[in-house]
């Protein structure tokens, strides 16, 4: 870690875990204050990324919006062996969406962000084929095995999708692509500041978009808890926020509820695969005793959510 350290010139500067990430190995570095964010980037992320990260920020923050931005090692280098960091902006990160008012100063937020990179021109060096390829995660399961527990969920979890309807077609646009609610920093009021855990920008549809989004903003309850619920004033007030700022055609909003029963099927289907191949999220040790014993879970979390959105469906869009 000083290694690191020392490419950057941060010196005797203290480097502590920050909580949060699923993904990436999370650090902050402190003087006096936080100055900086520390990542070690999973192996699912080419180092690439970092220059996808770049030119997406700063045309951002061309545009006036709040953007962490990649800092560059003493000699220039936007990493170091696998390791980068990211300037740090103050505000609050909520792991569950506290009142519908976040969730409308949210979706005002990532508005304003669409609406900042809706003239990026840019050929994204780090593509992740098949991210939200829905009939793949759910082959992936369906070929898994396991144990009669993680088959029985399986099943689950691939009977539901089986009554999944088709996705509208939709233009493709710049996509955050992971806007679950801890990805939004906060300000007081509250407002939204902005967007974090970039390793994701890539063209997308905003029904996965904003689907993974509301999947997230709209279950106060958290992935982590053994039941959930799903929010229709936190639906409305995030669509509220986002319409505040980008208007939706009626197209584009049915495949928004749609896509969000969609990704939740299908992140359902990701964290049960996981209970099996037990390799790719990360957990809490402090509240379960395995990765395979979070997942199940939020497998069945994700499940759940999806069921109780397809109840809603009719009434959202």
């Amino acid at each position: 870690m000083r290694e690191i350290a020392d490419a950057y010139g941060w010196g005797d500067a203290v480097i502590e875990p920050l909580a949060g990430g699923l993904i990436n190995q999370t650090f902050v570095v402190r003087r006096e204050r936080p100055i900086a964010v520390l990542q070690q980037l999973h192996r699912v992320f080419d180092p690439v990324v970092n220059e996808d990260i770049d030119a997406v920020t700063a045309h951002v923050a061309a545009k006036g919006v709040a953007t962490p931005r990649v800092v560059r090692t003493l000699d220039g280098r936007l990493c170091v062996d696998r390791w980068r960091a990211l300037t740090w902006i103050d505000g609050e990160t909520v792991h569950k969406v506290p009142s519908p008012a976040y969730a409308e100063a949210g979706g005002a937020l990532v508005g304003r962000w669409h609406r900042a990179v809706a003239d990026l021109r840019h050929d994204y060096r780090f593509v992740r084929p098949g991210v939200h390829d829905t009939a793949a995660h759910f082959a992936r399961l369906e070929a898994a095995g396991g144990d009669a527990e993680a088959r029985a969920l399986a099943l689950e979890v691939l009977s539901a999708a089986a009554d999944l309807p088709a996705l509208p077609e939709v233009p493709l646009r710049h996509c955050h692509g992971d806007l679950k609610i801890s990805n939004v920093l906060f300000g007081a009021g509250p407002v939204g500041v902005a967007l974090v855990d970039l390793d994701t920008v890539q063209w997308g549809s905003i029904a996965f978009e904003l689907g993974d989004a509301l999947r997230s903003w709209c279950n106060p309850r958290g992935e982590d808890a053994g039941s959930v619920v799903f929010d229709r004033e936190v639906f409305a007030a995030a669509m509220r926020g986002y319409a505040s700022e980008v208007a939706l055609s009626e197209v584009e909003r049915t495949a928004v509820v749609l896509g969000l029963e969609t990704v939740c099927l299908e992140l359902a289907s990701r964290f049960a695969l996981d209970v099996v191949v037990d390799s790719y999220f990360g957990w809490d040790p402090s509240r379960f005793p395995s990765r395979r014993a979070h997942n199940l879970v939020r497998a069945r979390g994700q499940l759940a959510l999806g069921l109780l959105v397809r109840a809603a469906r009719d009434q959202l869009i």
